[in-house]
């Protein structure tokens, strides 16, 4: 029952809804005790052949009345105790999605998206269930349980009682045993839920890939492995579960037995009569219930506690990033300055960055390039802080990145990764989804300048296109330039482009990057590329070779250095002339990689 303890924080915030409730339950039993009161009534003057007409309509009448009030008390205490308990699903559901954010990538490298997803969605309804029918099974059976004891020892027979309630300490002890059981077992059952979840998205997501390598069978084959798991688990559950109706029907059955012989003995005798042993019984019979309720809220409490502790768990991994208590609370502006020793990756000895120092003044562009794992993205990413690297190791205005708020940093830096991605909204929902209160003339200026603006306009519905899941619907040239005008709306000091023109021509490549000399005048731009040509107008070039600079430049100095970059822009204009049908082809002689 630890988990109602857990609660508590939540039982006081909504203790006007718990109390409401609570006492309208109370109101409830109490009103359920007249029933069987107007049966003892009714047969013992059937048994002195006292019964009248206007006896039988008045107790008639009453029934009817006790029923309507039921019936509005019924209705009350539902609104009370299952609206606040939606309420807790309501908040635990903004913590977990606020946590999120939060978070660093670290996090999410760490843990699998369907099994996030079940934390916020199976877990979070098995507390919601413990905050609402836990609450109700717990009071509605030790009051009803209560009011019904009380009032058969005191206005009944207590002798009577004590016989009829010489079982219980049995099914007290059982249920007890079953709900251990049954919490270890329900742990597991959620465990595989959520590798089944996770199996779900991660092929939902990647179905392209499983179609083009013709996998659908061995996926499936998995798939119902998965499954297999998650019913042989939930099966598990199912057996403890099972044991509680027939524990308690059996212990509910003998005290039947017991009440019957015992209180025979009673009427024959002239103890009680034949009127009270049937409100006795009828008042036994209203104990199944809160005997049936206490197994059945183990049942409901292992659930929750195991969900409970399964979501605080998550909720109480601290966020690897996060303000300073004296974070400067301003937008940073300035030139980009990188004096980087080294960085690693955390659980990770490999070095990704070393000797990095590089200045980038204010309104200058820096190009990045190198072979793949040569640490680009890093060297980006470390900016936006998606990972710290050493205090004061890079700076932006002459303040080192983690003194400022996160929140400020971040609308300083229009950033377009790698992996785009885009919405499942509109075409101007995804581009306004930086500024949403941007003007369409604002978002159509933005798709001129990253030269998508055509593309849009030959769409079904223009700009009102709605994107498929992760812009399944658009080609990859076509998200790519969405991202970059999505960034360009905010106008950043600082514009980020890591990799981001790879899908794209290399006419429309140049379109875009005038575009961008032309607009962003004053401000810095860090463009990172395997394709040369995207950085040959940089202000400044470095070349990246395991994670440290080997060559810097602008185009013209590195040209002169015949180094890699010489030789990697050499082969790559070859190949462009050959795409393209022109020059000559096949003399080693004349070869820029001879």
């Amino acid at each position: 029952m630890s988990i109602f303890k857990d609660l508590w924080w939540f039982f006081k915030l909504e203790k006007k809804s718990y109390s409401l409730g609570i006492l309208t339950l109370v109101m409830l039993a109490l009103l359920h005790l007249f029933a069987p009161y107007a049966v003892r009534v009714v047969v013992d003057k059937i048994e002195a052949g006292t019964l009248t007409v206007e006896d039988l309509l008045l107790w008639t009448t009453l029934s009817l009345v006790v029923g309507l009030a039921t019936y509005c008390f019924g209705f009350l205490w539902r609104i009370m105790l299952f609206g606040a308990s939606n309420r807790l699903g309501k908040l635990l559901r903004n913590r977990l999605y606020e946590h999120f954010t939060r978070m660093s990538p670290r996090f999410f490298h760490q843990r699998r998206t369907g099994d996030l997803m079940a934390h916020a969605t199976n877990d979070i309804q098995a507390i919601v269930a413990t905050a609402g029918e836990g609450v109700l099974t717990l009071a509605d059976s030790i009051i009803t349980g209560g009011i019904v004891v009380f009032t058969m020892a005191f206005f009944i027979d207590w002798k009577l009682t004590v016989i009829a309630l010489l079982p219980m300490p049995l099914m007290a002890w059982a249920t007890s045993k079953y709900g251990s059981m049954l919490h270890k077992r329900f742990h597991k059952a959620q465990e595989a839920f959520s590798h089944t979840n996770d199996k779900v998205q991660e092929n939902i997501s990647g179905v392209r890939v499983i179609k083009a390598f013709g996998q659908e069978e061995y996926e499936k084959k998995e798939f119902k492995k998965l499954l297999d798991d998650v019913v042989e688990k939930n099966i598990a559950v199912a057996r403890i579960d099972a044991l509680f109706d027939p524990t308690i029907i059996l212990v509910v059955g003998v005290s039947f037995f017991l009440t019957v012989a015992y209180g025979s003995f009673g009427v024959v005798s002239g103890e009680i009569t034949i009127g009270e042993l049937t409100q006795f019984t009828i008042y036994l019979g209203h104990l199944i219930w809160p005997m049936l309720a206490f197994g059945w809220l183990f049942n409901i409490v292992e659930r929750g506690r195991a969900s409970y502790d399964r979501v605080e768990a998550l909720l109480h991994i601290p966020p690897d990033i996060a303000d300073r208590p004296d974070a400067v609370d301003q937008v940073p502006s300035g030139e980009v300055e990188y004096r980087l020793k080294s960085f690693s990756y955390p659980e990770s000895d490999k070095m990704v960055l070393k000797d990095i120092f590089v200045r980038v003044k204010q309104g200058e562009t820096l190009g990045i390039v190198g072979k793949t794992g040569s640490g680009k993205t890093t060297f980006l990413r470390l900016l936006l802080r998606e990972f710290d690297a050493e205090p004061g190791s890079i700076r932006i205005g002459g303040i080192p990145v983690t003194d400022y708020k996160l929140l400020r940093l971040r609308q300083a830096i229009g950033y377009v990764p790698q992996d785009h991605v885009l919405f499942s909204a509109t075409v101007a929902e995804n581009i306004a989804f930086g500024k949403p209160e941007a003007t369409q003339e604002e978002i159509e200026e933005v798709a001129r300048l990253a030269c998508i603006h055509e593309d849009i306009l030959h769409f079904e519905h223009g700009y009102e296109t709605l994107v498929g899941e992760r812009g399944v619907t658009l080609s990859g040239g076509q998200k790519q330039r969405i991202s970059i005008a999505r960034a360009l709306l905010l106008d950043p000091e600082i514009l980020i482009l890591d990799d981001s023109l790879s899908a794209v021509d290399a006419k429309t490549e140049h379109l875009i990057l005038e575009a961008l000399r032309k607009n962003r005048k004053q401000k810095t731009t860090l463009i990172s590329a395997h394709r040369l040509s995207a950085v040959e107008q940089a202000d400044q070039i470095i070349v990246l070779e395991n994670g440290r600079v080997i060559e810097r430049g602008t185009h013209q100095e590195l040209m002169q250095q015949n180094g890699w970059y010489k030789e990697m822009y050499e082969r790559q204009q070859l190949e462009s002339l050959v795409a393209e049908g022109g020059g000559t082809v096949g003399h080693p002689t004349t070869s820029p990689l001879s």
